[in-house]
């Protein structure tokens, strides 16, 4: 019961290729501290890399579009944020799919897959960047090929999910995560400084550079990582979830705080650039808001621990309100240390409340039933569902700048639409997890962390 078996031929989920392992008893501390522990290290590990480079891909138009105008490319400001949206929109869409990958192919194939597809956008970028007379339709496709990177969240985080036990999934899903978000930060850091590199801008770099990472992740999925066969899809629990009105709550709420992460993540730069145009040069900076944002996720859900999890969501979605009136307030009087600072501001909070958020949603599905398996996997699949919806959340969020910037060039129409939309979070919050009348309905969720 100790050893891990493996198989090729078999098993019937063998036939599918790939090396996969029949037994797997993470919850059986003998089994963990043999085998486990090991294997599902070395798993994180590789996921890790496959990950944080989808991110990377997920957000690369975001610094590309920047550099454009200086290579010969004249994009309308509606045109630049519809590069912006279209990989949004893409990455949400494929993150339910994603997620439903893994127990199909096996997660040594699938990270193998995934992690391959990203080849395709980086030689697409690399293509249209290299020929000045490439049309706006090509760039916009590029974008699109660039939201594989962002179905690779749900994938990675279902199959780490399977490999540990229910006491260490926490820190492994959050390592996961923000490994993955990192490559935002990564992306915006280090392109401005390898397309400077030789004479001129040479934006062609900004694909080709990332090329043998993806190549390397790919072996490395295919080479060194494992499939479980016991990771099943679990309809019945999608379905439960689906009828559950606290997953489309915590779903708008994740809107406003992932939704805010990515959104804000992928319009920073150009927001630098288009708001305070004699501070374009710190455009190079922008990577620091992603970055922060990244860092901060684990205290989220560390804070919402000690605090509660709804008290830490009310209070970002407060601070969220409060960063952006400093942004309007910034806008007015043109200081951009104050536009930078409040941004940076508002990173730190959205990574906040990505972790206070998620670590509502097991609380909140623990208190409504005794039957903990059933709450745990209806609780695993809101955390997919929310995940899908919250990447959407970016995509509203950089439609609301560009129809701002577009209709009355300024953005102070898309932030007072931000603060009115934050005072709804706060609104939801209190109504569904804060009221004492909630409590008395259902007095578990007082003892939940909720």
């Amino acid at each position: 019961m100790s050893t891990v078996m493996e198989t090729q031929s078999v098993a019937p989920q063998a036939k599918r290729g790939g090396r996969w392992i029949e037994h797997w008893e993470p919850e059986d501390p003998s089994f963990w501290a043999a085998t486990g522990k090991k294997v599902a290290r070395k798993n994180l590990v590789f996921s890790i890399l496959a990950e944080n480079l989808g991110f990377t891909v997920w957000s690369l138009m975001s610094i590309v579009v920047v550099s454009l105008g200086s290579v010969g490319f004249s994009f309308s400001v509606g045109q630049t944020f519809w590069l912006l949206i279209v990989p949004n929109l893409v990455g949400a869409v494929l993150r339910i799919p994603y997620t439903f990958a893994v127990p199909k192919f096996g997660g040594r194939a699938w990270t193998t897959i995934s992690a391959g597809l990203l080849l395709i956008p980086t030689t697409m970028l690399a293509i249209a960047v290299s020929n000045s007379g490439t049309p706006y339709w090509f760039f916009l496709l590029t974008s699109a090929a660039m939201g594989f990177g962002g179905g690779n969240f749900s994938s990675s985080m279902a199959n780490i999910s399977f490999f540990y036990p229910e006491g260490k999934k926490g820190l492994a899903l959050g390592l996961n995560a923000a490994g993955g978000n990192l490559g935002v930060a990564m992306v915006q850091l280090v392109v401005p400084i390898i397309i400077s590199l030789g004479t001129g801008i040479n934006l062609a770099y900004a694909a080709l550079f990332w090329m043998p990472f993806i190549i390397v992740a790919s072996a490395c999925a295919w080479f060194l990582m494992d499939s479980l066969t016991q990771a099943k899809p679990d309809g019945t629990s999608y379905k439960k979830a689906m009828s559950n009105k606290h997953t489309w709550v915590m779903s708008f709420l994740y809107i406003g705080t992932f939704g805010s992460f990515i959104g804000f993540s992928f319009a920073f730069p150009s927001l630098i650039k288009l708001s305070f145009v004699d501070y374009k040069s710190f455009v190079g900076l922008a990577f620091l808001g992603a970055l922060i944002g990244s860092v901060s996720r684990p205290f989220g859900g560390w804070l919402a621990d000690r605090f509660g999890g709804a008290r830490m969501t009310m209070a970002v979605f407060l601070g969220l309100a409060a960063g952006t009136v400093s942004l309007l307030v910034s806008i007015e009087i043109r200081s951009f240390a104050l536009f930078f600072g409040s941004f940076i501001a508002l990173f730190v909070l959205a990574g906040v409340g990505n972790g206070s958020t998620y670590r509502m949603i097991p609380a909140i599905f623990a208190a409504q039933t005794e039957d903990m398996r059933s709450a745990k996997r209806q609780a695993a699949a809101v955390v997919g569902i929310a995940g899908a919806i919250g990447a959407f959340g970016g995509v509203l969020v950089n439609l609301v700048f560009k129809f701002s910037l577009e209709g009355s060039k300024t953005l102070v129409p898309a932030l007072t639409a931000f603060l009115v939309f934050y005072g709804l979070c706060m609104a939801t919050t209190w109504w569904f997890y804060m009221r004492r009348r909630v409590f008395a309905r259902v007095p578990s969720l007082a003892y939940a962390g909720v």
